[in-house]
């Protein structure tokens, strides 16, 4: 899975830093197999620290990361995969 074309929406490119895209799909490549075609990325601004907390429901997953930075966001992002191409969306154009 995650293995094919990687597509962002619109709201991606706006709302969420380059860095932190390429953080989220990292995480994807990283992931033990198998994995669920839905993986959710919650962005927290935890007193000036980036916290993303990554989880999956089947097969269960969930880690978290701390990551220092000058703007920390406050998002949710799902990455979906559909076996021809994987894309990244907001919560919220789902």
């Amino acid at each position: 899975m995650f293995n094919n074309q990687r597509y962002l929406t619109k709201g991606v490119q706006v709302e969420i830093p380059i860095e932190l895209q390429l953080f989220m799909w990292e995480c994807i490549d990283r992931m033990p197999e198998p994995s669920d075609y839905l993986q959710v990325f919650k962005l927290e601004n935890l007193n000036g620290i980036q916290r993303i907390t990554h989880f999956s429901e089947q097969p269960a997953y969930h880690k978290e990361y701390l990551i220092p930075s000058d703007n920390p966001i406050t998002q949710k992002v799902y990455i979906i995969d559909s076996d021809d191409y994987s894309t990244m969306l907001l919560a919220e154009e789902y």
